[in-house]
């Protein structure tokens, strides 16, 4: 009983809550990424390079021999990923770094003062009168 319950509130604190929202946004965050660079990005850095699908590179080590298959390096899916990879972390530091801005901003905003040093600054100020 005590680990279950122990579980049960491992589970339920906010924390690992944010975390699994945090996967999860991430993961589809990460499909539209690659979507984006394998889909816009590099058929535009492909055309600028002389028409190459980066996809498509390969180099051959072993030639397909009947039924058996080439053996190869696909160095190009290896570019693609990269791209993905740099254009990812690129965007993720973005919005740390927006988030970093936002709670320094929020930092340095004044805050009033509690309600008893308000009152025992007015009370001051009526004695010296």
């Amino acid at each position: 009983m005590g680990m279950l319950s122990e579980f049960k509130d491992f589970a339920i604190k906010g924390n690992v809550v944010d975390m699994a929202v945090g996967v999860v946004i991430g993961a589809a965050f990460g499909k539209i990424v690659a979507s984006f660079v394998g889909d816009i990005i590099m058929p535009i850095i492909g055309t600028l390079v002389g028409g190459v699908n980066f996809t498509d590179l390969v180099y051959t080590l072993k030639e397909a021999v009947g039924e058996t298959a080439a053996v190869t390096i696909n160095y190009g899916a290896f570019i693609q990923t990269m791209f993905d990879f740099l254009i990812i972390a690129a965007a993720i530091f973005m919005v740390v770094k927006a988030i970093n801005n936002a709670k320094k901003k929020e930092e340095e905003a004044p805050s009033e003062p509690p309600k008893e040093e308000v009152l025992l600054t007015e009370i001051r100020d009526l004695l010296k009168k």
